[in-house]
């Protein structure tokens, strides 16, 4: 098959900058019977990185397919993590190689907690889709599913050395189930909020810890945060297999809600944290310690009883007594999830993952004296990613380095290797380049400053106040001897490069010189040079963009037509075309001769952020908040393909001069690389995966398509067609009565009517001709094929027709389900239409009206018919369907029967 146009395919090749992302937790892992403590595995959108903390590098990375993880569960031997995903999949790698041999499907959305038994041999899994699967790991199967809560499932763990089960939710109770029966025997509600962990815990200010008395055996008696003695029992009911009654409260002193918490394995420390950066820790006292505290309270309280003749004081034991505040940790940023690693020699390790994309670690000696033990930090990974979200990236000339500024940081990453070459501190950054000879790059900031550094040094040269508000963008002129600035404040400005003799060097080094400004009288958020710089396109606040000339900066051209404003443009490569992209989702391809729209099309599901030609191509990339990225051909005004894999809205892309490679950003703290391929991409194909897939999808999530079994063939299309032409026919038969009308009161007397059409005279002179001429009002889901098939801007027309009919009782059952098949269809478009509400009010009116009188008239009838069968069978002394009659009560006799055996069994 010949191709008239080859289109290449881009796909991804690389994921960097992130370090781990927030939608999972993280956890510490070995690998190789390495050092404990050392290495901590954390989600990286649909990957999952392990990080050596001691070299902060990362050695080991468990692929993903495409949805992003959420839940990470080492099992107890080391050997094997379980990761759970955003699809409700669950797969099992292995530390030692990175490959993933088993996986687990059964979850209807994203997992949100797994864990394993003390032998490693089951994992329990719980999703936002409320239930609770067991699984048998040896056996790769489910065991059993659970259900029963009504909420996101936010824990769940095996109790050791029995085989009981204890989940927590959202919805606020905590259900024990007894694993041998599948059934829960008992629910906690003492919650008043979302239990949002465990051990357990309450979503406000405080901590609450249960004692758990196993009711077979008196002497064990267990809490979720200790292993001590029974103080508490409830030998009423020998029935139940454990009781549960509040032991006390740990009062914390943030006073928000607790996002997560975790313990170390022998559980004698308790971390937990809110909204804010500071972690605090408790310590669980073991017995001996209790005891010697509870002494020591009893020879005080004894002292303070001297003298009064009172009987011995009683003491009493409290939670405050067994669980005591440790530290605080005070990180360097908001903290997400953390995880508890107890060493030997009474050494702990905390490793936190911040909300900024960073991870630390600290460690603290529990088993010194002091009260208040200071923890250390030993490690800090930020090298690997940005703290907060890339604005800008760009290309240098030779293909080989990205540049990436982010609101705090400016790095310069090597394209094939992915290493960070240089990291520099910088302001807010919101567009940037690299000057021609790539030695030096230059920065745009929301202060409105442009900012110098030199890659060699990795200093700053200069900071120059270019303009006094955000500076939106910048565009480095074609013949590479200046650039022009873009801002908020309004203008303009054309700036100059220069070599200048530093003072404290003496060596020379690159500044800008301010030459010329161009007033305008809204904000300016994008601006870009002609490559023939003849003109340069300027893009406002005001949804326009106008074009000027570059020499004298005098007004060429106003492109209007988009309904907001217009963030990003593009001019092609022979200064032909300019393409525009806006928050109103769409794309705009004109011409630069004459500002004509050659095409306007519905690009993405949210706004347009990013637009950028390919170099020496009329194809051009799109970046949207919804999450794809999307190539386009402004000559075919075509879309060629989608690059789906961000999590999260994309702000920014760059392609490189080559324009074989392409890198993005996006609020998921990631950057993505996408290489163009040899393999040729066919449209036909393409879509057709597309609708696929998207069929897919909506079927796993439930959704069903008006109209998903039907396609349109030649039959539907002709209806449609003879649809449209009664239409036409009805408009043109209306006109010619409008113009006999008006010539009869003209002419002062009757004239004879216009010769009718002679489609109408073919159905016997009839006025009304759509419902005959559809040619398919027996077959229901071709008639509503054939109207799905229906332009639009026959709609309007036809439901005025629909209101006729009802008024003339025509046919009103088939009218009343072509009417409401078109109201689920165009519900947004004939809603938006002021025209049309009137219309639509007097449908309900009359349809209403219409269809209770014939509901009457069927009702009627029947009864008429029941009352004349009953006098003909009183009469002739006949029964009429009489063996249909008795086979219906004995079909009903039976079944009666069957349910009253059935009801017995129970």
């Amino acid at each position: 098959m010949g191709l008239t146009k080859q289109y290449l395919r881009y796909v991804a090749s690389a994921v960097f900058g992130v370090i781990g992302s927030q939608k999972a937790n993280i956890a510490y892992v070995t690998l190789r019977g390495g050092e404990k403590g050392r290495y901590v595995a954390v989600a990286a959108c649909e990957h999952v990185f392990i990080w050596d903390v001691r070299k902060g590098e990362k050695v080991l990375i468990l692929q993903g397919q495409k949805h992003e993880v959420t839940f990470l569960c080492p099992s107890p031997d080391g050997v094997h993590i379980a990761v759970g995903y955003e699809d409700g999949a669950v797969r099992i790698f292995s530390l030692l190689n990175g490959e993933s041999n088993v996986s687990f499907s059964g979850h209807k959305s994203a997992v949100s907690v797994i864990h394993y038994d003390e032998l490693g041999a089951r994992l329990v899994t719980g999703s936002k889709d409320t239930d609770v699967i067991v699984w048998d790991i040896i056996n790769e199967c489910g065991l059993y599913r659970l259900k029963g809560h009504k909420d996101v499932i936010t824990q769940a763990l095996f109790l050791k050395d029995r085989n009981l089960l204890v989940t927590s939710s959202k919805d606020s109770f905590v259900k024990w189930w007894d694993l041998d029966t599948q059934h829960c025997f008992k629910t906690m509600v003492g919650h008043r909020s979302e239990v949002r962990s465990f051990l357990l815990m309450k979503a406000d200010s405080e901590l609450r810890a249960w004692d758990i008395s196993y009711l077979q055996e008196v002497r064990r008696n267990t809490t979720l945060f200790s292993l001590h003695e029974s103080r508490h029992m409830d030998p009423s009911s020998k029935k139940r297999i454990l009781s549960c009654k509040k032991a006390g409260s740990v009062l914390r002193e943030a006073r928000d809600r607790v996002v997560s918490l975790a313990a170390d394995a022998k559980a004698r420390v308790i971390a937990c944290h809110g909204n804010d950066s500071v972690l605090e820790l408790f310590t669980v006292l073991s017995e001996a310690e209790v005891q010697r505290k509870m002494t020591r309270k009893m020879k005080k309280a004894k002292k303070k009883a001297t003298g009064e003749e009172e009987a011995e004081p009683v003491v009493e034991r409290m939670l405050k007594d067994e669980i005591i505040r440790l530290t605080n940790i005070k990180a360097s940023a908001k903290i997400r999830w953390v995880e508890c690693l107890s060493c030997a020699g009474g050494e702990l390790k905390v490793a936190l993952l911040l909300q900024n994309n960073t991870v630390e670690t600290y460690s603290l000696r529990t088993s010194d004296k002091t009260p208040t033990p200071t923890a250390n930090k030993t490690a800090r990974l930020t090298l690997g990613g940005h703290r907060t979200d890339v604005r800008t990236l760009a290309f240098s000339s030779d293909n080989l380095a990205v540049l990436s500024a982010s609101g705090d940081t400016v790095k310069v990453w090597n394209r094939s290797t992915l290493q960070v070459i240089r990291t520099m501190g910088c302001e807010y950054a919101l567009c940037s380049l690299f000057v021609p000879g790539d030695r030096q790059i230059i920065l745009g900031t929301k202060s409105g400053k442009l900012q110098i550094f030199e890659l060699a040094s990795g200093s700053l040269l200069e900071t120059v106040d270019a303009h006094n508000g955000a500076l939106w963008s910048l565009c480095l002129a074609p013949d590479q001897r200046g650039l022009v600035t873009g801002s908020a404040d309004k203008t303009v400005k054309f700036w100059e490069f220069e070599l200048i003799k530093d003072q404290g060097t003496g060596h020379k080094r690159l500044t800008v010189k301010h030459a010329r400004t161009l007033q305008l009288e809204e904000d300016v958020l994008c601006v870009k040079f002609s490559p023939d710089q003849r003109l340069l396109a300027v893009s406002l606040l005001d949804c326009t963009v106008k074009v000027f000339y570059t020499d004298t900066l005098k007004f060429f051209l106003s492109l209007y037509g988009h309904k907001l404003p217009v963030l990003c443009l593009d001019i092609s490569h022979d200064s032909t075309l300019i393409a525009t992209g806006s928050a109103d989702r769409n794309v705009k391809i004109w011409g630069l001769d004459f500002g004509d729209c050659h095409r306007s099309m519905f690009a993405h599901d949210d706004s347009v952020m990013f637009l950028q030609f390919v170099p020496k191509t009329h194809l051009f990339f799109t970046a949207g908040k919804d999450r794809k990225i999307k190539q386009w051909d402004a000559d075919k005004f075509e879309h060629i393909q989608t690059l789906e894999g961000h999590h999260r809205e994309v702000w920014c892309l760059a392609i490189s001069p080559s324009g074989d490679h392409l890198v993005s950003s996006s609020h998921d703290k990631s950057l993505r690389l996408w290489e163009r391929t040899r393999e040729p991409i066919i449209l036909e194909e393409e879509r057709e995966m597309e609708r696929e897939a998207e069929f897919e999808e909506s079927m796993s999530k439930g959704d069903v398509p008006v109209v998903s079994a039907h396609f349109s063939t030649e039959t539907t299309i002709a209806s449609a067609e003879r649809i449209m032409e009664a239409l036409e026919l009805h408009k043109e038969e209306n006109r010619k009565m409008e113009e006999h009308k008006y010539a009869c009161q003209t002419a002062g007397k009757e004239l004879p009517p216009p010769k009718p059409n002679p489609i109408l005279v073919a159905f016997g002179n009839i006025s009304c001709v759509f419902l005959p001429s559809c040619g398919c009002v027996g077959i229901t889901s071709e008639l509503e094929v054939s109207l799905l098939v229906l332009p639009f801007p026959y709609v309007p027309e036809l439901l005025k027709l629909f209101n006729s009919y009802i008024q003339q009782g025509l046919e009103v059952e088939l009218v009343c389900r072509c009417l409401f098949f078109l109201l689920r269809i165009h519900f947004g478009q004939i809603s938006s239409n002021q025209m049309l509400l009137s219309v639509i009010d007097e449908l309900r009116t009359n349809t209403l009206s219409k269809v209770c009188e014939i509901r009457d008239v069927m009702g009627f009838n029947s009864a008429a018919l029941q009352f004349l069968q009953r006098e003909i069978e009183k009469k002739e002394d006949v029964m009429f369907f009489a063996e249909a009659t008795g086979k219906l009560k004995e079909k009903k006799r039976r079944r009666r029967k069957r349910e009253r055996t059935i009801l017995t069994i129970a």
